[in-house]
């Protein structure tokens, strides 16, 4: 057996060429552990062997594994088998026809949990400060839970009302509205955000994040007004990947949990996420009439019938069809 291997553990080495392959394709710091950890399960649930000693049966039998044994949703276990087709080709470099051959597992079709129009006022009511306007701008934007806490000074444009999305899902840019009764709020709120900006530069703070090695590229980018964070945390961290301490974006655990208090408080019985309130926001778009490919275009879709989905959800068809009960005369 590889001496790599007889501490119980991957090989660290094999885990920084998978890191490594990660971070040149530009992947997100959340894939890059997800894949770490399906890799180092897959290694240890067939005895510590290399992965280049293993093949087909083995794949399979850890698919199984999670399915049977443990139960897990089919997206996880999706994500464990991207995990191991990434390791394969991009990492091992090995093209085996088996890893066309992989039955995939068949994600449950579910229709997206919507808030009624009474219910997001009742939830809204519920929710201030930062807190309250990230959750407002989630849903009066249509934005994903990332994709908010990521925003930069320079993303919103108040006098145009616009939101430029930047390196959303599937690494696109979009551009959405922005809600106009939130446009003072937000004048308000850099002017605390420009506080701590001024702060981390007179305390002469490392810059905020750039992705892409734009560091490189545009040295002293990360301390600058533009770039800096649109709702910056209260306190610095340390970055995972280069140790550096600077200031990061506020966490999405803060706004998870606020949204649940609120959620409890607004008596709202249904599973509520920040995802929900994009479902919310685009319902609410085709109930007031707006084309399906206005929203599709506002929600980032490549595909138009990835957002026919909310067509669904407003009970009509896309098509106004009224229930023939509706219809009886008494």
């Amino acid at each position: 057996m590889d001496s790599s291997f007889s501490s119980g553990v991957a090989s660290p080495k094999l885990l920084d060429q998978v890191r490594n392959a990660i971070r040149i394709r530009h992947y997100s710091l959340r894939t890059e552990e997800a894949y770490v950890h399906w890799i180092r399960a897959f290694i240890r649930f067939n005895g510590v062997r290399h992965p280049s000693e293993m093949g087909a049966r083995e794949v399979t039998a850890f698919l199984s594994h999670l399915a049977t044994e443990r139960d897990v949703a089919a997206a996880t276990q999706h994500q464990a088998l991207s995990a191991l087709l990434f390791l394969y080709k991009q990492v091992l470099e090995v093209d085996l026809p088996w890893l066309d051959n992989i039955v995939r597992c068949k994600k449950p079709a579910r229709l997206p949990t919507v808030l009624s129009i009474d219910e997001v006022d009742a939830l809204l009511a519920q929710v201030s400060g930062v807190h309250g306007l990230m959750i407002r701008l989630a849903y009066g934007s249509g934005l994903r839970l990332m994709e908010c806490l990521r925003l930069r000074v320079k993303d919103v444009d108040l006098s145009r009302r616009e939101i430029l999305v930047r390196d959303g899902k599937g690494a696109k840019d979009r551009v959405t509205m922005l809600p106009g009764r939130l446009v003072s709020a937000f004048r308000e709120h850099l002017v605390h955000v420009h506080r701590l900006f001024d702060a981390d530069r007179t305390a002469d703070r490392p810059g905020v994040y750039l992705p892409y090695a734009l560091e490189r590229k545009y040295p002293g980018a990360g301390q600058s007004w533009p770039w800096f964070w649109l709702f910056p945390a209260e306190r610095l961290s340390v970055d995972p990947r280069s140790g550096i301490e600077r200031r990061h974006h506020a966490h999405e655990k803060g706004l998870q949990r606020a949204l649940k208090a609120a959620v409890a408080c607004a008596g709202i019985a249904k599973p509520v996420s920040v995802h929900t309130l994009r479902h919310s926001f685009a319902t609410h778009l085709l109930e007031a009439g707006y084309d399906i490919r206005t929203v599709q275009e506002l929600l980032g879709h490549s595909d138009v019938s990835t957002t026919m989905i909310y067509t669904h959800v407003l009970n009509r068809g896309g098509r106004g069809v009224a229930s023939p009960l509706d219809r009886l005369a008494g």
